[in-house]
């Protein structure tokens, strides 16, 4: 069965108040047309778990600097100082994560794990608020598994089904997020029939994606 659809389709998918997962390091792997169809849907209230805040008005950036958003829980703003002016202005709530830290309580979502230990923020802000777990003497702050409602991922080539291909480092965090939502939307460059695609290339099975949308 194919998963291809029009992206106005997706309409009834996304709702206010949602968690949503979005791929891609900066502009790197990003689902630029999915982002600019949520930017025309202009929906409220939303927590955005997401890598980085990305560049000021373009792609992620502009989604970020401009969505109706409650909470963005990411690795780093630095980038996007629009974003930045909405944290201090207490108009967005932003939770920092270390970057290996996040990606692997999304992983921990995905696989059905408790959490991850990392000694990473030990004797920083950044263990406040968190269970401190001691093994041999060293201490760990134990990071939960972080899922979401929808994942945004971008894929180089799929076929009809949803089996994905990315392109070099344009992998970064989109198949982690696809194991860790309720819904995967992947925007793809290219497309193919079923059978198309060398099975051994396979990045992402086709039984974690919801919905493809032709990238533009």
């Amino acid at each position: 069965m194919s998963k291809l659809i029009e992206i106005a389709k997706l309409k009834d998918v996304f709702k206010d108040q949602m968690r949503i997962m979005i791929g891609g390091f900066l502009d790197c792997g990003t689902p630029e047309t999915v982002l600019d169809y949520l930017n025309f849907l202009k929906l409220k209230n939303l927590t955005i778990i997401v890598n980085d805040a990305g560049y000021n008005y373009k792609s992620k950036g502009k989604f970020l600097a401009e969505a109706d958003i409650d909470k963005i829980i990411t690795s780093h703003i630095g980038t996007n100082p629009n974003v930045g002016k909405r944290m201090t202005s207490n108009e967005v709530e932003v939770e920092l994560i270390p970057q290996g830290t996040l990606v692997e309580q999304i992983r921990s979502k995905g696989a059905g794990l408790g959490g991850v230990l990392t000694p990473t923020g030990i004797g920083t802000i950044a263990q406040e608020g968190k269970r401190i777990i001691n093994i041999e003497d060293k201490d760990y702050i134990l990071a939960t598994p972080i899922g979401a409602d929808v994942a945004l991922i971008k894929a180089w080539k799929s076929d009809e089904s949803g089996n994905l291909i990315y392109r070099h480092a344009a992998k970064n965090f989109n198949p982690i997020m696809a194991m860790a939502v309720d819904t995967v939307i992947a925007e793809v460059e290219e497309i193919y029939k079923n059978g198309e695609l060398e099975n051994n290339n396979i990045m992402t099975s086709n039984i974690f994606i919801d919905y493809i949308i032709q990238s533009k």
